[in-house]
């Protein structure tokens, strides 16, 4: 049987096998959202987390599109430990925490503005990084 002309086996395998990537990764990145958490005792350490993530994120998409596209590390790095690190959750968890609309507007938008920036600095970064790497191989 196939969907689409893929074999539903082979698909099932290609998932189970994505899946177990994810989880792997996962397993390593909620860990270390956990240790963040210990060390920056505060709703900021989710504003740090997130941030760090999607800078991270921003850096390892460019990087794996240029020097392995298709990789399966996408899935273990990406959706993985990143995703596991990085946390809506918690977010929404601390922005109600604060107590006041004012402050918890304040923290949501500083973490999607953030964000969004530090997603484009990675992406920036690996860009230069894959520039200088090809100019020395030239």
């Amino acid at each position: 049987m196939s969907v689409f002309g893929v074999p539903l086996r082979w698909a099932a395998g290609v998932v189970r096998s994505r899946m177990l990537l994810v989880f792997a990764g996962g397993t390593v990145g909620t860990a270390g959202r956990y240790l963040v958490g210990e060390v920056v005792e505060s709703p900021w350490s989710t504003l740090c987390v997130n941030v760090a993530g999607a800078f991270l994120l921003g850096l390892l998409t460019v990087v794996l599109e240029r020097v392995r596209p298709g990789s399966r590390l996408r899935w273990l790095l990406g959706a993985g430990v990143l995703g596991g690190f990085t946390t809506y959750s918690a977010l929404a968890v601390h922005t109600v925490s604060f107590g006041s609309v004012s402050a918890a507007v304040g923290y949501v938008v500083a973490t999607v503005v953030l964000g969004v920036l530090a997603c484009w600095g990675g992406n920036v970064s690996a860009g230069a990084v894959s520039r200088r790497g090809r100019q020395c191989g030239s």
